[in-house]
């Protein structure tokens, strides 16, 4: 099992989601003789997990039954231990295609709490591309770098302790992209210009408040980046219910010659039709964060 290469069949070792329904999965490290507590029954990975094909329909010791899924970076985001705030999918995906990842990238990160947006860059720049992520923190540098190990994507990264406003990213004139996550952006753009290639590079900087932004663009343009762009993503997801609408009935056509007379002296009557439809959210998740972006100018 990795992150980054699909298998068949699910092996002692593997961290494999248990999906109990559409907002309810959980992430389980499989061991061999090891039990996992669900609403529907104990799953026995001995016997339930270790050998099956991935994808299969496990019953549980109560009667009911769950399915167990490969893991994905989208699954991880969604079914991860949270160590901090993380990006979601709407903003991961604006990012790795406005960064234009591509296999074979080398991107450096910071900071990387939870590991949700690392997860996507390593698929996205694997299996030749590298990832040099920088977390201040040294308890979450240590989990996401063990994490790494077990999702089997560590040759794929680089995991650094330190302050990236102070002692940078560790790296010089190797990046194709940089993404900041960080309270303070602005201190390290000088840092970001100096972790990319001489040959251009682009930049994302992920800030909830507009007066970071402000300070980041400003830095931005001082360090001589171009096409600076801030932009906001907003996810509005309809909802498909069955409506019933009222369908007129004017009666026959009085101008048929096979219309039967006292058809037509009959009273319209008016039915009903079922149809799928969407409706608009009433309650909308509002903002999440401002992403600039912006591009180093060729030298």
């Amino acid at each position: 099992m990795s992150f980054v290469e699909y298998s068949d069949f699910i092996q002692d070792g593997d961290v494999a989601v248990v999906y109990l329904g559409h907002d309810s999965m959980m992430p389980v490290k499989v061991q061999q003789g090891a039990q996992t507590q669900t609403r529907y029954g104990v799953i026995r990975h001995s016997t339930d997990l270790i050998g099956q094909r991935y994808g299969s329909k496990v019953t549980c010791s109560k009667g009911g039954w769950v399915h167990v899924l490969h893991p994905t970076p989208e699954l991880w985001t969604v079914t991860l231990p949270h160590r901090t705030q993380i990006l979601y999918t709407t903003d991961i995906a604006t990012i790795t295609m406005m960064l234009e990842l591509k296999p074979g990238s080398v991107v450096c990160e910071s900071g990387t709490g939870s590991g949700s947006l690392s997860h996507a860059i390593l698929r996205t720049v694997a299996p030749t591309g590298h990832l040099h992520t920088v977390e201040f923190h040294q308890q979450r540098a240590e989990k996401v770098a063990e994490e790494f190990k077990e999702h089997r994507v560590g040759h794929l990264v680089t995991v650094r302790n330190q302050d990236v406003c102070k002692d940078g990213f560790g790296v010089t004139g190797v990046a194709d992209a940089v993404f900041l996550d960080i309270p303070s952006p602005w201190e390290a753009v000088g840092h970001a210009k100096a972790a990319l290639k001489r040959q251009g590079g682009r930049v994302c900087s992920f800030s909830p408040c507009i007066e970071q932004v402000q300070k980041t663009c400003e830095a931005l343009a001082h360090q001589g980046f171009e096409e600076i762009s801030p932009l906001e993503v907003l996810l509005r997801v309809h909802d498909v219910r069955t409506v019933s609408l009222p369908l007129p009935d004017f009666g026959p056509d009085a101008s048929s010659a096979q219309t039967p007379p006292d058809a037509r002296e009959g009273t319209p009557r008016y039915g009903s039709v079922a149809l799928k439809t969407t409706t608009a959210p009433r309650e909308m998740p509002g903002h999440t964060g401002y992403l600039t972006f912006a591009t180093k100018p060729r030298t």
